[in-house]
Order: structure tokens, then sequence, then C-alpha cells
């Protein structure tokens, strides 16, 4: 078993969509980013990608490169996925959260664990998606921005490559 912690945070901005665990959330803000800012599907990745010693999300995806411009974030999340199935894992089970004050997450947190899965494979009870705001304190509790946080297990397959 190896395990992997990511983090992302993003600033909010008018004039574009939510995107929350891959899923638009209604707000009248959204994440400012190269991609579509998605920071929980960000931290997700980075996770993964730190587990089993790949770098992180810049690395694979920089944010200089033309074609990840506004991309989809669920396609990073995806070649995230690939990459450890390539090097020999498999994902034992994902836990994140959300930080922001607003908007609130809760009722969309069985929506965004089933596209979770879907885009990673995996069954959907195994990925925990939690939200808190930080009580009015900080950047995410003055509606700055949003961050997220994630935690992953992977486990080996087979012998892996090098």
């Amino acid at each position: 078993m190896r395990v992997g912690l990511g983090y992302d945070v993003h600033k909010l901005v008018a004039e574009r969509k939510l995107w929350l665990g891959g899923i638009e959330v209604p707000h009248s803000k959204g994440l400012l980013g190269h991609s579509d800012a998605d920071v929980l599907i960000h931290a997700i990745c980075d996770a993964l990608l730190g587990a089993a010693a790949l770098g992180d999300i810049g690395k694979h995806f920089p944010d200089k490169d033309p074609q990840y411009k506004n991309i989809d974030s669920k396609i990073l999340l995806r070649k995230c996925g690939q990459l450890l199935t390539e090097k020999g894992y498999r994902i034992a089970n994902i836990d994140s959260i959300v930080v922001a004050q607003q908007p609130k997450i809760g009722p969309y947190i069985p929506q965004m664990r089933e596209v979770l899965a879907a885009t990673l494979g995996i069954n959907i009870d195994q990925i925990s998606v939690k939200a808190t705001t930080t009580e009015w304190l900080g950047f995410e509790g003055r509606e700055e921005g949003i961050s997220a946080h994630a935690v992953v297990m992977i486990e080996e397959t087979r012998t892996r490559t090098t």
C-alpha cells in the first residue's frame, strides 16, 4: 500500500462556471485557472500521482501548454488513473474535502462521488467527498477562493515497470 496527499486552491471570480468534483455547481462565481479549475479533481490528481511517486499535476499537465486551456478536469483525472494502471497500481480509496464558505457543497456530494467513480472506473464506495467551511476565517471564509485536500491509498497489482 502507498499513500498520497493532494492539495489545490483557486481564486473565485465572476463570469466563470464553478466546477467541483466533475460537476457544475450553481454559484455566482467560478474558479480561475488555466483549465476548468476544479480544485477537488486537481487535489485528487496530485494525491494519486504522489502516491505512485509520479510527480504532480503541473508536471503532467503544465498550465503553459495550450492543449490544457479550459480542459475538463475529468480528462486529467482519467489520465492520472491510466498512469497508475500503467505503473502497476490500483486505487484502494480516496478521501477528500472541499473547503468553501459558499456555496454549500453537501447537496452535490452524491453526484460528485458518482462522477469521480465513473471517471476513474472504480466503485463509488471507494470515494469519500466531504465539505467544510472555515467559519468566515481565511481566504475561503472571505469567499476569495476554494481549496480542496485529498488523501489516497493505492496498492500494487503486479510487478511495477520502472
